[in-house]
């Protein structure tokens, strides 16, 4: 865990061999199948984002690993089984007593006009897509919810959505219904596809990370710069995926940024612009079919705010396979 805490994203590995199994199992003995896989994805997920927190003199890891799972199980059987419990109130003397914290009269009719509009959209939907974005947008349920009470796996639920979400951005043209609907489904559908897109690329990032077939390369710092700050990349080749974490990177001069580069026959190719925190520690997922292959060099350098083209500013760290 010090060693993932400090990016180095291979430990993730040896945690992920040792504990996924019977995280699972507890899992599965709950839940079916494919919620016992989202559990372990979760935990793993957890784990390699949460590094840095973890703390050995409050117990080790296996306890706290099975906590992570503990709750995850929990509150996937709450979603699936907790219907809200109504105390008998027969002459709403507690319900007289509650403050009014809702909306004013006019944000009702407001929002009920956009739920009618909303409603009509719905209906030129395929069913399937029109049920679920229903649900989620009309009812406010959330995903695991929907999945939950209509018997289907959460993966299929969020692409109903995911799709559903795209074809009503078309309907709701601004000229036929008015820019704020149009700017609640554009937002709303960039958000949900944003996450879900965010979700799934974390998860192939962990793939990656836990494979037996990827290969991690070193960075090391460049004459001048503190001996402790480094880099790794990790790849795989036939994976257009890599992962790129930095660590003990001081911050970036005034009107600078770090920004890292893979070479591939030749040619530089940004991976993006680097953010170290506090601790000097930042990483990057990057996608892209040239990241099938392993690179010839890496590096980080530091260009002028906004980043480069091409590298230009001095090397901090790098790699090369020369």
């Amino acid at each position: 865990m010090r060693l993932l805490a400090d990016g180095r994203q291979d430990a993730l590995g040896p945690l992920y061999s040792r504990y996924a199994r019977i995280i699972f199992s507890i899992a599965a003995s709950s839940l079916d199948r494919p919620a016992a896989e989202e559990v372990v994805q979760d935990v793993f997920l957890t784990v390699w984002r949460k590094a840095a927190v973890f703390t050995p003199d409050r117990g080790s890891f296996r306890p706290w690993a099975l906590q992570i799972a503990h709750h995850r199980i929990l509150s996937e059987l709450r979603r699936r089984s907790r219907q809200p419990q109504l105390d008998p109130d027969p002459d709403e003397g507690r319900l007289a007593n509650v403050p009014d914290l809702g909306p004013e009269p006019d944000e009702v009719a407001w929002r009920e006009s956009l739920r009618s509009m909303m409603r009509s959209a719905l209906d030129d939907l395929p069913a399937p897509q029109r049920q679920a974005v229903g649900m989620a947008f009309l009812e406010d349920k959330t995903h695991e919810e929907v999945a939950a009470e209509l018997h289907l796996p959460l993966g299929t639920v969020k692409t109903r959505i995911r799709n559903g979400l795209a074809k009503l951005k078309g309907k709701l043209a601004p000229a036929a219904l008015g820019s704020a609907v149009v700017v609640i489904i554009a937002t709303g559908g960039f958000l949900y596809r944003t996450d879900y897109e965010a979700r799934q690329r974390d998860e192939r990032a962990l793939t990656l990370l836990t494979a037996s077939t990827t290969r991690t390369l070193r960075l090391t710092a460049s004459p001048g710069v503190p001996p402790d700050a480094h880099g790794q990349y990790r790849g795989s080749v036939g994976t257009p995926l890599a992962v790129f974490t930095v660590s003990n990177l001081t911050q970036a001069p005034p009107g600078q940024v770090y920004q890292a580069w893979v070479r591939h026959r030749g040619v530089w190719r940004s991976l993006g612009v680097i953010h170290p925190d506090a601790q000097g520690h930042s990483r990057l997922i990057v996608e892209g079919q040239d990241l099938a292959a392993l690179p010839e060099a890496i590096e980080v350098t530091r260009e002028p705010v906004g980043g480069s083209s091409v590298p230009r500013g001095p090397v901090v760290i790098a790699w090369s396979g020369d």
